[in-house]
């Protein structure tokens, strides 16, 4: 496993987790953990794997090698007894269409040891959920947040969230990620979250991994991947010098776009010294630094990479 905050209890991971469907490889030899109290955000385009891990680290798919875990134990092997400290919100709410959200609620009740009904109750009334209503009839914003509810009814030492906002509209995002931030404040619950909603997630997230193409290329703490990407806009003038080129290599630049009007760069290892080193160069005219949204930096590291199923 990787050497994440040691002082803390992992609760979930992936130890060289590789999943393959066919000649399909999902997930290469993914390994990553979550620490007790961490929202870790786990990032890739469609095709990436995401699901794929997910699936395996809520034991309902073996993976081709290697182990998921949950609180220190093989999660294929241990599922039945793991899942009542788990809550789960899928990517699409999955309850009975003629059930009311009063019927989904006593059912879920009875599935679980530990179960704090005064909570779940005081959820969907400020959610406003008409509780008498079929579920089919509920909007797809109420099954989100009917569906929070319910996954975090048990008190979870887990909730696991694959992709939740997906296809919300932007009150019902903000909502739902207002009711998360409000748990992790009372509970700090541990959270581990697949999504596609970059700017939702990055105000919460303490940690981030990148998929691409099955493979784990990035895993750190959000503020340390923030603090190390920059774009960098500058002029250049006709008879630039190498250094300039060897002072922006040395910042890891990952791409370089421009022509008449200027450069545009994104640097992965951006530091003081070495943008004071290439501001400085002769070649360089009127340069500046920015930072990057958690989205751009998506876009710098896995935007080459071509979709397909998650």
């Amino acid at each position: 496993m990787n050497n994440q905050a040691s002082a803390s209890p992992v609760v979930a991971g992936f130890d060289r987790v590789t999943v393959r469907y066919g000649k399909l490889v999902a997930a290469d030899a993914v390994t990553l953990s979550v620490s007790r109290g961490c929202v870790y955000a786990l990032l890739g385009r469609n095709g990436a794997g995401k699901s794929s891990l997910v699936r395996c680290l809520l034991g309902q798919q073996k993976p081709t090698a290697g182990r998921a875990l949950l609180f220190g134990h093989d999660a294929w092997r241990t599922r039945r007894s793991a899942m009542q400290r788990v809550g789960v919100v899928p990517e699409e709410p999955d309850m009975p269409p003629a059930m009311t959200a009063a019927q989904v609620v006593a059912f879920c009740s009875r599935l679980y040891e530990r179960w704090d009904g005064k909570a779940v109750a005081e959820r969907l009334r400020r959610f406003d959920i008409p509780m008498q209503v079929p579920v089919e009839r509920l909007s797809k914003g109420q099954k989100g947040q009917l569906t929070l509810a319910l996954a975090l009814g048990p008190e979870p030492d887990l909730l696991v969230l694959d992709d939740p906002t997906l296809g919300l509209d932007v009150v019902a995002r903000k909502e739902f990620y207002e009711e998360l931030v409000g748990d992790l404040a009372d509970r700090g619950t541990t959270v581990f979250i697949t999504t596609h909603d970059l700017a939702g997630v990055e105000g919460i997230a303490e940690r981030v991994g990148m998929l691409r193409q099955g493979k784990l290329v990035l895993d750190e703490e959000m503020e340390t991947l923030k603090a190390r990407f920059r774009r960098i806009r500058f002029g250049r003038r006709p008879a630039a010098q190498p250094a300039a080129e060897d002072a922006l290599g040395a910042m890891g630049a990952l791409r370089v776009a421009g022509g008449e009007w200027g450069f545009v760069a994104v640097v992965e290892r951006f530091g003081d010294e070495g943008y004071g080193r290439f501001a400085s160069e002769s070649g360089v005219v009127e340069p500046e630094a920015r930072a990057m949204s958690l989205e751009e930096i998506f876009i710098a590291v896995c935007g080459e990479e071509r979709g397909g199923e998650s």
